[in-house]
């Protein structure tokens, strides 16, 4: 019971640090770095603060230091049973043996007076049984000892695995802090890279860097790293709006305003970030343009 409410610590440990990190809008850049291509309606002046972080840092510290002591609780339990095993494995041997004398013993007396002389028979036979049923014990025995230790070494291996999990999480979590602070595009595009490398299904991180290799001009590079975020999550209102940039730039109207209407239907948010948006100044010439932007009343 006292180590499931560790692991149950644990567990809740890892929520409450994993939460702000998955929550926060990381992304978000503060007023004078935001670079016009992000949506207004998405640039956040929250920022991971120095005691949040502080905090994170030692909830960290608190839990890799639970999980080394559950690993050696685990190690010494496990230590403990092993030992329990085998002690009542060599009691219920020695009591089957010393059981099995007395019965050979009560045997020979019992053929002594009925006068039986085929002792030896009946020695061989019993002989026998007892080699069968220590046989059958070692057996059974040894299979819960290999059970035990398959389970400690899988526990072992999920620890290992968490652990690991919670350090790439923590240095992805401060390249999205680096990435904020970050003016220069192709610096991004080197950051997100690095966040790709860590966890190469992070939809989030292609997106901005769909953004800032629009930045850098590099319009059909900005439509390929749209189109892998769609092809898995065809409902990415960033990564349209990202798309409906880079088809505007690209002066493909009819591609751009399909993209844009669509990320509007998703995400509300956007419409304000498209009505300033300067990658859509070949749009603004549009009536269907004007008529999409403009707020509803």
């Amino acid at each position: 019971m006292k180590q499931s409410k560790k692991l149950a610590r644990l567990l809740v440990t890892c929520a409450i640090v994993a939460a702000p990190i998955l929550s926060s809008p990381v992304w978000a850049k503060s007023s004078e770095e935001t670079p016009a291509s992000l949506p207004a309606g998405e640039n956040s002046a929250d920022q991971m603060s120095p005691f949040r972080e502080n905090w994170i840092l030692g909830e960290l510290r608190s839990l890799r230091s639970d999980m080394m002591q559950y690993r050696n609780d685990m190690n010494r339990i496990v230590t403990d049973r092993e030992l329990e095993v085998a002690d009542k494995a060599m009691s219920y041997a020695t009591s089957t043996v010393t059981y099995f004398f007395y019965l050979i013993a009560g045997a020979a007396s019992l053929l002594a007076l009925v006068g039986w002389t085929t002792i030896r028979d009946l020695k061989d036979k019993i002989r026998g049984y007892a080699e069968t049923e220590m046989t059958r014990l070692t057996s059974e025995y040894e299979s819960r000892l290999a059970q035990l230790e398959r389970e400690l070494r899988q526990k072992s291996q999920n620890i290992a695995a968490n652990q690991e999990e919670i350090e790439r999480t923590n240095e992805i979590h401060s390249l999205w802090l680096k990435a904020s602070k970050e003016a220069v595009p192709q610096a991004k595009v080197a950051i997100y890279d690095r966040i790709l490398e860590l966890r190469p299904d992070d939809l989030e991180a292609l997106a901005w860097k769909a953004d800032a290799v629009l930045e850098i001009g590099e319009q059909r590079w900005a439509l390929s790293l749209c189109d892998r975020v769609l092809e898995i999550d065809p409902e990415d209102a960033h990564a349209l709006y990202q798309r409906a940039c880079a088809w505007s730039e690209l002066e493909e109207s009819e591609r751009a305003m399909a993209d844009l209407e669509a990320a509007l239907g998703i995400n509300e948010g956007l419409r304000e970030a498209a009505q300033e948006e300067r990658h859509f100044a070949n749009l603004r010439s549009l009536s269907a343009f004007q008529q999409l932007v403009m707020a509803p009343a």
